[in-house]
């Protein structure tokens, strides 16, 4: 189970390890986001930190109906304790954790400031 708190912003929170391929990790704090379709998101400074491999290159439609670019890296998320591997795109915003990392995975959050996230692996016995 991966879990996490809402905070002040009404955000639910969970705090995830990234690793890149030479073993180097880092904590990040990444908003649950169920309108974003990817895994995750992350700062160019980090993906170059942990020196992502680049994926290729994508756009995005946003709200506003503007098309946007962005680069996609490969990368590993500790994920219940296991390493998973996800698309991580790269967008100078705060770290968005995606419907793709979720799937299979059902949600829950207490919706109030302190309230807990949950997540947990329907797939598991």
């Amino acid at each position: 189970m991966v879990t996490g708190n809402v905070n002040a912003f009404r955000e639910a929170i969970l705090r995830l390890t990234v690793r890149g391929p030479g073993g180097a990790e880092r904590a990040v704090e990444a908003v649950v986001d169920t309108g974003y379709d990817g895994a995750l998101t992350l700062s160019s400074h980090l993906v170059a930190e942990l020196r992502l491999p680049f994926r290729t290159r994508a756009s995005a439609l946003l709200g506003d109906g503007s098309r946007t670019l962005y680069d996609v890296h490969d990368g590993i998320v500790l994920w219940n304790g296991q390493p998973r591997r996800v698309a991580v795109d790269v967008v100078e915003t705060d770290s968005l954790l995606g419907m793709a990392l979720l799937y299979g995975q059902e949600l829950t959050i207490q919706v109030i400031e302190g309230g807990a996230v949950w997540i947990r692996d329907m797939l598991q016995s």
